[in-house]
């Protein structure tokens, strides 16, 4: 049985992202999972971070048979400008995660990172094998954040680590050059679950087209395209599901009648919702963080055989350009939109729920499994977990 000790940078509830999706899939592991830790000002920002400074002190809670979720104690602030407090909030993060580790019998446990953060916390943490999985270009974020030390801690990060995987080819091109051992494997999706989605949509009105969208609501995103898409059909329906990010102004959206805000929905109902959709939409604007995601909602939207009309980032896309429809311009996508909507080929239904069942979690965690046997990281022969919905 692998003892693994997970350092994420997305809590475990209430949206699985790549983290938890991976950690629930690997096989023959048990697994201590940590929640990011909230900085000490972290509630100035969003009031919803207070309760979190506290939850730390909570016992575990279990996720499934073999994932134990923990928080980790809050930190100072700007951590990721300054590397003397980078080091300063590893060190007392590592006392914690220690204490956690002899509570479960975990001697040298496999160390799973997420953060460049984590280049600092190593060294206190003792471990048989370092894997870093690196989700996004974390130095083209926004924020109290210095992008020369992050991309420094990750360099140093992604040289330490016995094994580096990546979502994005522009991110494979950076690791690669410090550790020969990084594999490129972007992210998927529950295609069990989003398939539920596949089929003709019992509510559909050609007068009054569904336009959809799964996912955060961020900076990053080319909300130009979604106004130009509800001035162009102003009988029909904006959808937009996920999280609005703290700071993000979508003023403009709200004073669009036909676009429709659902906030963050359990993943469970997105299925019964994106059935309505007549066309998927993925939006991002140019920019180092946008053309090196990995986007879930993509995979999702393919696994659903459901047209997906995209901007031209992330450069993943491109990939699908025979399955989707490729947008330039915020008048292109309106362009390509009705082009969706138009479509009467089953083969690219087809060929979109095939690539979606390539992409499955199922499917990546097999492909990142078995690197971990190339290098005897993982040892044991058994089949990746496949997660059940009820």
């Amino acid at each position: 049985m692998e003892q693994i000790v997970c350092l994420s940078t997305s809590n475990f509830y209430p949206y699985p992202t790549r983290k938890q999706n991976v950690m629930l899939r690997l096989p023959d592991a048990e697994i201590l999972y940590f929640d990011p830790p909230v900085s000490y000002i972290a509630p100035l920002k969003d009031k919803k971070a207070r309760e979190r400074l506290k939850k730390y002190r909570d016992p575990g809670e279990r996720a499934g048979e073999h994932i134990t979720v923990y928080a980790l104690p809050p930190v100072l602030p700007f951590g990721q400008k300054w590397r003397w407090i980078n080091r300063l909030n590893q060190r007392k993060l590592a006392r914690y995660i220690r204490r956690r580790m002899r509570q479960h019998g975990y001697a040298k446990p496999l160390l799973w990172c997420y953060s460049p953060a984590s280049a600092d916390i190593a060294a206190h943490l003792p471990h048989t094998r370092l894997v870093y999985d690196c989700v996004d270009r974390h130095s083209a974020y926004r924020g109290l954040l210095n992008p020369k030390l992050v991309d420094t801690l990750e360099r140093e990060l992604a040289r330490r680590a016995d094994m580096v995987f990546c979502t994005a080819q522009g991110l494979y091109q950076t690791l690669k050059a410090y550790n020969p051992r990084t594999y490129l494997i972007p992210n998927g999706a529950d295609f069990d679950l989003f398939s539920q989605a596949a089929g003709d949509n019992p509510n559909h009105d050609p007068a009054h087209p569904v336009f959809g969208f799964v996912g955060m609501l961020q900076d990053c995103l080319a909300y130009d395209c979604l106004l130009a898409l509800a001035d162009a059909y102003p009988k029909g329906e904006i959808r937009l599901i996920g999280r609005l990010m703290p700071g993000v102004d979508i003023a403009a959206l709200r004073m669009r009648k036909n676009i429709r805000l659902l906030g963050l929905l359990p993943q469970s109902e997105l299925p019964r919702q994106m059935r309505d959709f007549d066309v998927c939409l993925n939006i991002f604007d140019p920019g180092k963080l946008s053309q090196d995601v990995s986007p879930l909602k993509f995979y999702e939207y393919l696994a659903t055989g459901k047209p997906v009309v995209s901007t031209k980032e992330p450069r993943q896309v491109a990939d699908y350009a025979d399955l989707i429809y490729i947008a330039d311009s915020p008048g292109d996508f309106v362009a390509k939109c009705a082009l969706a909507l138009a479509e009467a080929d089953p083969e690219k239904t087809k060929g979109r729920l095939a690539a979606g069942l390539a992409a499955s979690w199922d499917n990546r965690v097999r492909q990142m499994v078995d690197k971990l046997r190339e290098m005897a990281i993982f040892t044991q022969q058994t089949e990746v977990i496949h997660e059940d919905h009820q």
